[in-house]
């Protein structure tokens, strides 16, 4: 329960203000067909979808935060959980609502789009339930697998091998990997305010812009409504010197994990098979080195057994508690991890149209970046807890 002090402080973050009510105001007009239209005319449409996906992020995530107040959907502090105060757990639902309704007001469709859409539904509701109940990891893990399914069905599928007998199963097994893999990738770095989210607006930021590039407009009216959802969001969960007023939630960090692995199979990165393999790898390359290293240290300290464990397992050896400990604090930390997403993201574009030795040295340094993240990861704490050590000899004696 709330006291009377918690809750009037709550009640006052809430209230809707003259910004609130600019960006409704835009919101509105964006939706006006003629408006539309006129962008859409003038080559802008990506430019529609950001405006119009980040307006109603903007708008909605106060109405998320005050029902989940109402509902008692709340991340209650305690355990390994870093936060002081309960905090609304329904940014999710503001940041799918505002995906979900820009996309569906865009103007074109294809087979896949339809297929990404109706399969991130069903993460973000099973992530839904999720916050709102509690499910075990192995009925969560279920429903991805569903969802990977719809999306093969649909015909976003790992298109990398050659014709062969095993094709088909090659590729949909690689598919399920790397969607599902993302998808929890980034709900395990979903632990620090304004991380996930601004992470993976970055990473949208940079399959659009290759999606810019190359005229592939379906991946288009997928990256940037995601983009926008997440930089509406933003605001409210990343407030230097003060506390979040609102979390993603499973059902958030999911649904934007799940989004992005899909339009990294979607991406039109390359003639090569290796570079449309690195391009959306190197986009997506602090989740995936971060899931990789702690699964491996894991596993070598005997604490990861079977899948169940690695499922169930929760523990504070992810990139951004091992570059917390170094002193950075939470801000420094995630300041850091999009300053890599960045560079990684730079060399990914890069590398798409590099070819022989530049595509070599750009592969190369994408590899001194994961080095660099590993050392901060494994030797640098450990340096500091024997300095640590020391100290507290010394001031015994």
């Amino acid at each position: 329960m709330l006291n009377g002090g918690q809750a009037g402080a709550r009640r006052a973050s809430w209230r809707p203000r003259w910004g609130h009510l600019a960006v409704l105001v835009l919101v509105v007009l964006l939706s006006l067909e003629g408006v539309a239209q006129r962008l859409v005319n003038a080559d802008l449409r990506w430019l529609f979808l950001l405006a119009l996906a980040t307006g109603l992020a903007f708008v909605a995530t106060p109405v998320a935060g005050w029902l989940a107040h109402r509902l008692g959907i709340l991340d209650i502090p305690g355990g390994r959980k870093a936060h002081e105060a309960p905090t609304a757990l329904l940014g999710g639902v503001a940041v799918f609502v505002a995906f979900a309704a820009t996309v569906t007001r865009n103007f074109s469709f294809s087979r896949e789009l339809k297929g990404v859409v109706v399969a991130g539904a069903l993460v973000f509701g099973i992530g839904m339930v999720d916050d709102w109940r509690g499910l075990p990891a192995h009925l969560k893990l279920a429903a991805q697998v569903v969802a990977v399914a719809v999306l093969v069905q649909h015909g976003v599928a790992v298109n990398v091998f050659p014709p062969g007998a095993w094709q088909d199963g090659a590729e949909w097994l690689l598919t399920g990997l790397w969607v599902i893999g993302v998808t929890n990738a980034v709900n395990f770095l979903d632990g620090m305010d304004g991380l996930a989210a601004g992470m993976m607006a970055i990473v949208a930021a940079f399959f659009g812009l290759a999606a810019l590039q190359n005229h592939h407009d379906f991946m288009v009216y997928l990256s940037m409504p995601l983009l926008g959802a997440c930089l509406g969001f933003l605001p409210y969960n990343l407030r230097p010197g003060r506390r979040a007023l609102i979390f993603l939630g499973d059902a958030g960090s999911t649904f934007i994990g799940f989004t992005a692995a899909a339009l990294g199979i979607i991406g039109d990165w390359a003639g090569q098979h290796v570079a449309r393999l690195l391009v959306p790898v190197l986009i997506l390359g602090v989740p995936i080195f971060d899931m990789t290293f702690t699964t491996v240290m894991r596993i070598r300290a005997g604490q990861v057994r079977s899948l169940r464990q690695w499922l169930e397992f929760t523990g504070r050896d992810h990139f951004h508690h091992r570059l917390a400990a170094l002193r950075l604090g939470n801000l420094g930390s995630v300041l850091v991890i999009y300053i890599v997403t960045l560079w990684l993201g730079l060399s990914a574009l890069a590398l798409k149209n590099a070819a022989g030795l530049a595509a070599l040295l750009q592969v190369g340094e994408a590899v001194v970046v994961f080095v660099m993240m590993a050392f901060f990861m494994v030797f640098v704490p450990r340096q500091y807890d024997q300095i640590d050590r020391q100290r507290r000899d010394n001031d015994t004696r």
